[in-house]
C-alpha cells in the first residue's frame, strides 16, 4: 500500500488487492480556499468527510477509469468497494456537539491486511466508548493536529493514547503559502452554522512542530509517502511519519 498527503486533510491511498488489481483512494479534497495548489486526482472510491469547501472538492477527482465516477461515500455507514471494506463513524466538528461547525464522518479502511483511519475535521475533546468501540484497533491513523477549526496537538495526543494506532500520520496543520479564509455568507447560512472560517485576512493554523513536542518527538524527516505492508508495521509503539505535500 502507498499513501499520499496532498495537503490539508486529503490524502491519495493506493491499493493493490490482487496481483494486478490496484484501488486507488482520495480522502477530502480542498479547493483553493486553503491557498494551496489544488492537485489532480484520480479515484475509484472517493471519501467526503463533511462538507467545508476545504475538504469536498469532488470537481478535482476523476476516474482512473475512462467513461466512469469515483464511487463517493460521504457519511456513515459500511460499505464493500473492489475488496476494500470502508466504515463511516459519526462524529462532531467542535466540541459543542455541531452547533458551530457541524458534523464530522470518521472514516476506517480496511484493505492489504491493514486497518487505516481518517478522523476529517475532527473537533470533538475526546471520543465516546461508542466511537472506539466503532473504530477498534487501528494500524494507520490520519489525524488533524493544527488546531482552529479542529483538535490541536494536544487533544490530538490525547486521541491517539485512546487508539494506540501502530503509526500516525498528522494532517491539517500550517504549510507554507497555506491561508484558511472566511467562509462566503452564503454558506454559512446554507448549513445553518456560525462563522467557522475566522477573519478576512485569512487564518493559519498550528505547525506540525507544536503535534511532534506533545508526542515527545525530536525529530523526524519528512517522507515523499509512505510504502507500507502488514509486516513492516512497528511492533510495540507509535511511529509518527510526516508526508510532504
Amino acid at each position: 500500500m502507498q499513501i499520499f498527503w496532498k495537503g490539508q486533510s486529503c490524502f491519495q491511498i493506493i491499493s493493490q488487492t490482487g496481483k494486478n488489481n490496484l484501488v486507488y483512494l482520495v480522502i477530502d479534497p480542498f479547493d483553493e480556499s486553503t491557498g494551496l495548489r489544488v492537485p489532480k486526482l484520480e479515484a475509484d472510491i472517493l471519501l467526503i468527510s463533511h462538507s467545508h469547501a476545504d475538504h469536498n472538492n469532488k470537481k478535482a477527482v476523476s476516474s482512473p477509469v475512462p467513461a466512469k465516477s469515483p464511487f463517493i461515500i460521504e457519511g456513515i455507514g459500511e460499505y464493500e468497494i473492489k475488496n476494500v471494506f470502508i466504515q463511516g463513524i459519526h462524529s462532531w466538528h467542535d466540541e459543542k456537539e455541531g452547533e458551530e461547525r457541524g458534523e464530522n464522518t470518521i472514516y476506517t479502511i480496511e484493505a492489504e491486511e491493514l486497518k487505516l483511519c481518517h478522523f476529517g475535521d475532527f473537533g470533538q475533546k475526546e471520543l465516546s466508548d461508542k466511537q472506539l468501540e466503532e473504530i477498534g484497533d487501528v494500524d494507520i491513523l490520519m489525524i488533524p493536529v493544527g488546531g482552529t477549526y479542529t483538535i490541536d496537538s494536544k487533544g490530538a495526543a490525547k486521541v491517539i493514547s485512546q487508539i494506540e494506532p501502530k503509526i500516525v500520520i498528522p494532517m491539517h496543520y500550517q504549510v507554507a503559502k497555506m491561508k484558511l479564509h472566511p467562509a462566503p455568507i452564503s454558506e454559512q447560512k446554507k448549513n445553518g452554522l456560525k462563522e467557522f472560517r475566522g477573519n478576512g485576512g485569512g487564518v493559519k493554523l498550528d505547525g506540525v512542530d507544536k503535534f511532534l513536542k506533545a508526542m515527545g518527538v525530536k525529530s523526524t524527516e519528512p517522507q515523499n509517502k509512505l510504502s507500507v505492508k502488514k509486516k513492516d508495521l512497528p511492533e510495540e509503539g507509535t511511529d509518527i511519519v510526516i508526508l510532504k505535500p
